[in-house]
């Protein structure tokens, strides 16, 4: 193959990968349009808000009580919370928002979490954003 053919297909691999971003990346995040700090909802019609500054404050202080390395990375953390209200919104049961946000939040930072410090990771969530 020429170079020219080879810089054609450079391109197209780019603009795909622009295009499709792979999902499952580790950070949690929803790959919704993010309006931080907002208070207003990041999706149309998606029913999770985006918490206010003060909320996201008072979340990641919630979080940090619960384990610090929660919050290692906050904006993770808050895509993370935005996930278990999105299941409390869509009316999951308990056992299933409960197993669903402990693994949403173990990784490198906190490799185990209880079924307590999932509970609790939960009330963070209701109390701070999401009702």
């Amino acid at each position: 193959m020429d170079r020219k053919t080879w810089i054609v297909i450079g391109v197209a691999v780019l603009a795909f990968g622009w295009l499709n971003p792979a999902d499952g990346d580790d950070d949690g995040d929803t790959g919704e349009p993010v309006a931080k700090q907002s208070g207003a909802p990041a999706k149309p019609g998606s029913g999770v808000p985006t918490p206010s500054a003060q909320q996201r404050k008072d979340l990641l202080r919630a979080l940090k009580a619960v384990d610090a390395g929660l919050v290692a990375k906050e904006d993770r953390a808050v895509s993370r919370a935005r996930k278990v209200c999105n299941d409390i919104k869509h009316g999951k049961s308990k056992k299933a928002v409960q197993p669903n946000t402990k693994a949403r939040f173990e990784g490198s930072a906190v490799p185990k979490l209880t079924d307590e410090q999932a509970a609790a990771i939960v009330a963070a969530v209701k109390k701070s954003f999401c009702p």
